[in-house]
């Protein structure tokens, strides 16, 4: 027999599988000293179990359930109703409804219990399920009890739950109902409160909700809340807001929504010093439980209850710092492109990688920018080079060091010495430069290549930690930095003197169109190429629509035309198969590992475009890029010292046109070194499976270098570990990493402080010129892209990987990027009216829906949303 019912002082937070998540928490919180949580018991998953039992059609039904998708709302809607109705329709065993009385007349029969469901899936670090199953309040009687312990079992597969569950991956079959009955109390305020700010996440800054009666008129969304952020033991900021409702409980049992007095609508739930008493009790909750948490409290008669606590699950974790001093760290995935989550092998290949020591967080790097903020050279350099890559960062840097308290001065060191990375030493414009560069970086990865092929186990790893010193050489060489710079600085000397001599926006966007050298825009050509080979070819083009699976590639030879096809294919991704989205992580699939990715892309250039387009494309802009060039000269020549400043600015555009496609091959040269190392990891991890040492090889992705290091060399894994690792890799992908961050965990957000919009306008940056109107596609994944020619692309971020489908669009919208970011780089080069760093565009932007880019001057409007967009 089973245990059916425990008393809350008999739990603890280790015992949620008996007790599901909010009671485990509560016996936890009824163990800590000087906190108060109202008297009850837990009747236990045993119970649940048994019920189950009692049910066989039950196990029919979830097997069905589990074959369903979140999007099939009326079988699931059917199905959940149907297992409710079974749950609450069978008769709850004996011994358990005896184990459930006996517990309820030990505390009391005549008072009065809330009955609150508690799965094995809930309040966990991971994922809170807050409001998924039911809470029932001020329940009177043994009978009442027993029916309303019934609801809560089958309250885990209401429509909400279990739409929930499907969308976060639980399985309904493992998912376990326990019960948590309460004694009520009768207050004369409830609330929550936030020991850390749920909007800013600032973890020194508190926040309280608080209504008159019970905290359900709150939590259910029926009343505004008198609001309260308490700092260091003091209220900050309140806002006391007109109460017109609270719930109230009534004697013979349940609740009953009651007007509030005129006179007191105005009148605070909580006095000030209740509120810091209050936050006193949390932070003391906070503690125990080692992490912030988001509680429910309840004021009896001047003395605080609490009713749950569970952590805050949308909180950004804070990089790990060594002392107690105040730190700002800046997010690397912004300048990276990058924001999604990055696996541990991925994190640590990268900071072995990077010049300055970067922190990780949250499943993200951060670059730690305390010291040159302190110092006031430092300051002014680091604000201003952040701030041309992403004017956000800016600006939240900008309200920080408004902040007289947070970062403390220092005096500059050497006044007269220019700051790190300042202005590289001048180079000649001389294209040759730009050929050995590439040329060097070839023949780099080529020895690689070659010299990786005889290295295994514990040789491997230092095989690669040393060339990862020439791959350190070969990016921070000065002559690369010089090349990049170059090309970058006469972008911005083109663009300020052009608009200051002839009031010419963004001048330097149209004579950037088709430079030589650039790598990113050569694949994006390339793959028109390769779409010109297929096109000729009905029986290939009808072979890859039907692709499913990585090996295509083989099956393609008894097609007319497949060899062909093939072989063009593979070429490509000989040249350009290292790269994928989010290449900076290299557990990420490359192309040459899911060539399937290219297929829509393909399928599309095939349909959309005439043979020869990709010449074409780079022909057209190249006359573009010319014809600006004479046009400018020539308006130049017309101003007062008008051939000098003709001639400096001939002297800008020749540079312009000879460094800035160089800038992206550096990154291009990384990925390829990260996809010749994974091979070599992954086969070495093929070895640790064979010898049981791993249970499969993308478990090294959980694995910093170091740790694989470490278990090649002693043939042992920490399996429990790797399973954490993946835990905690789930959760980080649900966060969205903040642009700035402080060691308080403070997240501020930059604004772009512009008045001069259309009402309605999505502000951004302007990076590439033009305005274009047409049909917004939002994609958040490349290989679900399915574009039309006129399309406007819509999406989060774009990394070199995303360039082939530039070739489609007509403009694009980003959530992240900067003006030398990639995306706004290869935009200017295709010609695309760009717009990057809108905030929320994926959200804010409906599929479908025809909008406005203004890519000079940096916003987009919303124009309609067609039928085709609403019934999505």
């Amino acid at each position: 027999m089973g245990c059916y019912v425990l008393g809350l002082q008999e739990l603890d937070q280790t015992q949620v599988a008996i007790v599901g998540g909010k009671g485990a928490h509560l016996g936890e919180l009824s163990r800590i000293d000087g906190i108060r949580v109202p008297a009850g018991f837990c009747v236990t998953t045993d119970a649940f179990q048994r019920i189950l039992a009692e049910a066989p059609s039950i196990d029919g039904q979830l097997q069905q359930l589990s074959r369903l998708k979140p999007d099939d709302r009326d079988q699931l809607r059917a199905l959940s109703a149907e297992i409710r109705r079974t749950l609450e329709g069978t008769a709850i065993p004996d011994d358990v409804a005896v184990a459930i009385t006996h517990a309820h007349a030990s505390l009391g029969e005549h008072a009065a219990y809330a009955v609150r469901s508690s799965a094995t899936a809930e309040d966990l670090p991971t994922a809170s399920f807050a409001g998924q199953q039911d809470t029932y309040l001020n329940v009177v009687g043994p009978a009442a009890i027993l029916q309303h312990v019934s609801r809560c079992w089958a309250s885990l597969f209401t429509e909400r739950a279990v739409i929930y569950r499907l969308r976060n991956g639980f399985d309904h079959r493992k998912v376990r109902m326990a019960v948590v009955v309460q004694q009520m109390v009768f207050p004369q305020a409830a609330g929550i409160l936030f020991t850390a700010d749920p909007i800013t996440s600032h973890r020194k800054v508190a926040s309280v909700e608080a209504n008159f009666g019970l905290g359900e008129a709150l939590v259910s969304g029926l009343v505004n809340a008198d609001s309260y952020k308490v700092r260091d033991g003091e209220v900050i900021s309140k806002a006391i807001a007109t109460k017109q409702l609270a719930i109230h409980a009534l004697p013979a049992g349940g609740t009953q929504e009651q007007a509030i007095d005129p006179e007191r609508q105005q009148q605070p739930a909580l006095t000030d010093a209740q509120v810091v008493r209050l936050v006193q009790l949390g932070r003391r909750i906070e503690a125990h439980f080692g992490r912030p948490q988001d509680i429910e409290w309840c004021l009896v008669d001047d003395a605080f209850f609490f009713v749950q606590s569970r952590p805050i699950t949308t909180l950004f974790p804070i990089p790990v710092a060594s002392d107690q001093e105040n730190h700002v760290y800046v997010s690397v995935g912004h300048q990276q492109m990058m924001t999604d989550a990055m696996k541990p092998l991925g994190l640590s290949l990268f900071q072995l990688t990077a010049l300055r020591p970067m922190f990780e967080a949250g499943g993200r790097l951060f670059v730690d920018i305390t010291q040159l903020l302190a110092s006031p050279a430092g300051r002014a350099v680091l604000v201003d080079g952040l701030g041309k890559n992403d004017p956000l960062i800016k600006d939240a840097l900008q309200t920080l060091l408004g902040r007289s308290d947070f970062i403390r001065p220092l005096p500059d060191a050497s006044p007269s010495r220019p700051p790190a990375g300042g202005a590289p030493a001048p180079i000649a414009t001389d294209p040759a430069i730009v050929d050995e560069l590439i040329g060097g970086n070839q023949a780099s990865v080529a020895a690689l290549k070659r010299d990786i092929q005889t290295k295994s186990g514990a040789a491997l790893f230092d095989f690669i930690l040393t060339d990862i010193q020439e791959l350190k050489r070969l990016l921070f060489e000065p002559r690369s930095h010089q090349a990049i710079m170059a090309g970058m600085e006469a972008t911005w000397w083109l663009n300020e003197q052009l608009q200051a001599w002839l009031g010419e926006k963004n001048a330097a966007d149209t004579l950037t169109q088709s430079v030589p050298n650039n790598v990113t825009s050569e694949m994006g050509l390339a793959l028109l190429e390769v779409a010109d080979v297929i096109r000729p070819h009905p029986d290939v083009v009808a072979y890859l629509r039907q692709v499913e699976d990585e090996g295509f590639l083989d099956g393609m030879d008894t097609l007319a035309g497949g060899r062909e096809a093939r072989d063009a294919i593979r070429a490509y991704l000989d040249k350009y198969g290292m790269r994928c989205v989010g290449e900076i992580d290299i557990t990420k699939p490359r192309w040459s590992e899911r060539p399937s990715t290219l297929v829509p892309i393909l399928l599309g250039n095939i349909q959309n475009f005439e043979p020869g387009a990709g010449a074409r494309r780079f022909e057209q802009g190249r006359q573009e890029a010319w014809k600006k060039e004479q046009e400018l000269l020539e308006r130049l020549r017309a101003l007062p010292d008008g051939e000098a400043k003709a001639e400096e600015t001939k002297r800008m555009i020749d540079r312009v046109r000879t460094f800035m496609g160089y800038r992206e091959y550096p990154k291009y040269g990384i990925v390829n070194r990260y996809l010749v190392y994974k091979q070599a990891l992954l086969e070495e991890a093929g070895r640790l499976v064979q010898a049981h040492v791993l249970r499969e090889k993308e478990d090294i992705f959980y694995l910093t270098f170091q740790e694989l290091h470490d278990v090649v060399r002693t043939n042992q894994a920490d399996d429990l570990l790797i399973r954490q690792r993946k835990d905690a890799f789930r959760s980080y992908q649900a966060l969205t990493p903040p642009r700035v961050l402080t060691s308080d965990g403070e997240v501020i957000a930059g604004a772009y402080r512009r008045d001069d919009l259309p009402a309605g306008a999505l502000v951004g940056l302007a990076v590439s010129a033009g305005t274009i109107e047409g049909r917004a596609r939002v994609i958040l994944d490349m290989a679900e892209a399915r574009l039309e020619a006129g399309d406007i692309l819509v999406t989060s971020f774009t990394d070199p990987s995303w360039t082939p489908l530039f070739v489609s669009i007509k403009g694009l919208v980003t959530e992240v990027g900067g003006l030398m970011t990639h995306g706004a780089v290869i935009a200017r080069e295709y010609g695309l009216p760009a717009v990057v760093g809108v905030e929320q565009a994926t959200r804010l932007i409906r599929d479908g829906q025809r909008i406005r880019v203004h890519g000079t001057d940096g916003y987009v409007e919303l124009l309609s949303w067609p039928d085709e967009a609403l019934r999505r």
